[in-house]
């Protein structure tokens, strides 16, 4: 079978009937919660007879004070019931957490540099290198002095024009 299509005209329509009833809905729904508010209101709140004499305005206040210290009394003492409910659960959750054991996650081998470790730990902000070779200590080998060679090192003896001390003759002499 070949589904029908329905024409732009048809759909307009029917979503202009939906949206009548919706309107009609929520105009239902907005009376009921008035009415409701009302209802409350005239239950809990009678309404208020000022009096007329000085005598009367104390008496008044005295009951308003009255009640709204019950109230505070019961609002205090619903946020000690609450206050105590919440540390159980945690004891209770610390307790659950003793019972099953830490679980402790499979670690996996990491192969890090110095440096990479340090810059881990410090954050990238820190640029801090560390060469391990640089740490070690130093050893100094012991050089053995070989006894001077008579002539001495000829590099010497050519870069120094004028303080070479008679020693250029010598090499002017072989050469004739």
């Amino acid at each position: 079978m070949s589904e029908k299509k329905m024409t732009s005209s048809r759909k307009h329509h029917l979503k202009s009937v939906m949206l009548a009833i919706a309107e009609k809905r929520i105009e239902q729904e907005t009376a009921d919660v008035i009415a409701a508010k009302a209802a409350y209101l005239n239950e809990n709140c009678p309404e208020v007879s000022i009096p007329s004499g000085v005598e009367e305005l104390q008496k008044l206040c005295k009951e308003l004070h009255a009640k709204i210290d019950k109230v505070d009394e019961e609002r205090y003492d619903a946020e000690g019931k609450v206050t105590k409910g919440a540390k159980e659960v945690e004891d209770l959750k610390f307790k659950v957490t003793e019972m099953k054991g830490m679980k402790k996650p499979a670690l996996k081998k990491v192969r890090l540099s110095a440096d990479q470790m340090l810059q881990a730990l410090l954050g990238s902000k820190h640029k801090v290198s560390m060469d391990m070779r640089s740490n070690l200590k130093q050893v100094k080998k012991e050089v053995k002095e070989e006894p001077a060679v008579a002539a001495g090192d000829w590099r010497k003896n050519v870069e120094d024009k004028e303080g070479m001390g008679g020693r250029k003759k010598m090499f002017e002499g072989a050469e004739v």
